[in-house]
């Protein structure tokens, strides 16, 4: 599928809203504990070039992996590597292509990669060949121990409240539960997406109420699109975090920040309060715009923090962002403030790292 093939956002969007119709974390459990790290990891960005929305898995056998959208959305691609930055030659390979005809043929969008009770799942968006923006959330299963292996099947649809635009779906466990946050529209509601919640009866169904954690309201996350996506998970210091993006996916494209008491309830919606203010945005300094759709990852030293996620390196784009191929894959040390909460910075400028 070429650029050409994609139809405007903006315009289908505006549609399907008419209509009323209208993306990690890693494997907490396998992550070590977050502990100060004074040696701030240098990284060459961009990490990969042309991969937006990317994912990096640590892994208990000591690999990255690697996955993210292709701008062609039309594939889901893995790499792997035992090093961050040994990633931008890793070999990449296409595990799964879309169907030419049916429900998953077309916009294979922001794929995830996670490791459940021994299975490999890939979670990622996909819509049909005769309806290309009736985009749901996919699950792809493997049991291999390695993920280049054995064969992905599919498990299908994964199965929300409602029948709507969505996507951008990751896993995490807290307190014995494991949950699903995602985006999706809301019914009667005047925005594009809002970011979801709901307990999981396996890796590919939900179980019981589905809440919503955040909709779109401030200004900063209403520019272009009225969006919430995009959402990813990282707990520290009592608390779990979960960074989430909004607004259109050019140069006002940024990132939000929900908070919970990590011995909450995370399905009580009082649970989470919601950074008035964006958390990490583009910066004329460093020559970075539109960063976003992130996850988090810890480094080699099995302590620092690392933030994953996409910008472009100019601001101005000549049509419809999604047919801009440059958002590429990045990566830098989150840092930690005084009071436990996570300092995102700025996006760093272009080969800051050895």
């Amino acid at each position: 599928m070429s650029h050409s093939e994609v139809p405007s956002r903006r315009a289908v969007l505006r549609t399907t809203l008419a209509a009323g119709a209208l993306a990690a974390a890693p494997s907490l459990a396998q992550a070590p504990a977050h502990a100060a790290s004074r040696q701030a990891p240098a990284y060459r960005n961009p990490l990969v070039e042309q991969r937006a929305d990317p994912h990096i898995h640590r892994h208990t056998d000591g690999h990255y992996y690697f996955t993210a959208t292709s701008p062609e959305y039309d594939r889901i691609i893995l790499r792997r590597s035992r090093t961050l930055k040994g990633l931008t030659r890793a070999d990449e390979s296409v595990i799964w292509r879309r169907h030419t005809s049916g429900d998953m043929a077309s916009h294979i969008w922001a794929p995830e990669l996670h490791h459940i009770n021994g299975k490999w799942y890939i979670y990622f968006a996909a819509a049909p060949s005769d309806d290309v923006w009736k985009i749901r959330i996919w699950v792809l299963e493997n049991a291999s121990p390695n993920p280049f292996k054995g064969s992905w099947v599919e498990k299908g649809q994964l199965t929300t409240a409602w029948d709507t635009f969505s996507l951008d779906a990751t896993t995490f466990t807290h307190r014995g539960s494991r949950y699903l946050a995602w985006a999706q529209y809301e019914p009667g509601m005047d925005n594009n997406t809002g970011v979801f919640l709901s307990r999981m009866a396996n890796p590919w169904t939900l179980t019981g109420p589905q809440i919503r954690l955040t909709t779109p309201e401030y200004d900063w996350e209403c520019v272009g699109f009225k969006v919430n996506e995009g959402p990813s998970v990282i707990q520290r210091n009592g608390r779990v975090f979960l960074s989430y993006s909004a607004s259109a996916t050019d140069f006002n494209y940024c990132m939000g920040l929900l908070t919970a008491d990590a011995r909450s309830d995370l399905m009580d919606p009082a649970s989470w309060s919601k950074s008035p203010t964006p958390v990490f945005t583009s910066n004329d300094t460093t020559k970075q715009y539109g960063p976003g759709h992130n996850c988090f990852t810890v480094a080699e030293d099995g302590r620092t923090d690392v933030l994953v996620y996409h910008a472009r390196q100019y601001k101005d784009i000549v049509g419809d962002p999604l047919h801009d191929p440059n958002r590429h894959t990045r990566v830098q040390k989150l840092g930690w403030k005084a009071d436990g909460t996570p300092d995102f910075g700025v996006p760093v400028a272009d080969a800051a790292g050895a």
